[in-house]
């Protein structure tokens, strides 16, 4: 366990995309390091893998349905609960959403209503990587103090060889506790 992930909650959103299994790794990683991990999954997220394989990694309820919560509503909930919420793999269409504060499913609904820092590590083709669009989105989501790590360079899923692989669980991992500890260093000062 590391002494600086003991007490910290994660949010860890997982859109639905082949690197999915990537974020099963590191939501195993931040279990292991002592992190509280709650998982929220797309529908698309689950069409890759069930709610039952984050569970077994993180042996906590994974959230899928915002109409859950004993006392609010699932979304308002989730979203005070993290130290930091990380977006892994954070596809096209999940960064459209949120470049536009749209709120159709648990996971942009969780986004849209938080205040903490949140990491997202896109993962998607190329050619999608590339488009104007998702660059105009990355753009704004920067600006609106979103934190990016990635994507890696190397071959994709589909065949292709090029800037769109979600980074490893270990470099995400690490770019949490950097945003983290920036984020502290914010506070104190």
């Amino acid at each position: 366990m590391s002494e600086f992930w003991q007490g910290k909650t994660v949010l860890l959103g997982v859109t639905g995309g082949i690197a999915i299994y990537k974020a099963v790794g590191l939501a195993s990683k931040l279990a292991q390091a002592g992190a509280a991990v709650d998982v929220v999954m797309t529908p698309a997220a689950r069409e890759f893998v069930t709610p039952l394989t984050f569970a077994a990694v993180t042996h906590r309820g994974v959230h899928t349905d915002p109409w859950l919560a004993d006392r609010k509503p699932e979304h308002i909930a989730l979203a005070e609960r993290p130290d930091i919420v990380v977006i892994a793999p954070c596809t096209a269409n999940t960064m459209a959403k949120l470049a536009y504060g749209l709120a159709d499913n648990l996971l942009t609904s969780v986004l849209l209503a938080t205040v903490k820092p949140v990491l997202i590590a896109p993962a998607m083709n190329v050619g999608m990587w590339n488009a104007a669009p998702t660059q105009r989105n990355l753009q704004a989501l920067a600006a609106d103090g979103y934190h990016f790590i990635g994507p890696d360079d190397g071959n994709l899923a589909c065949g292709y060889t090029g800037t769109g692989r979600m980074s490893e669980p270990e470099t995400i991992f690490a770019a949490m506790e950097e945003v983290l500890r920036g984020e502290t260093d914010k506070t104190d000062s």
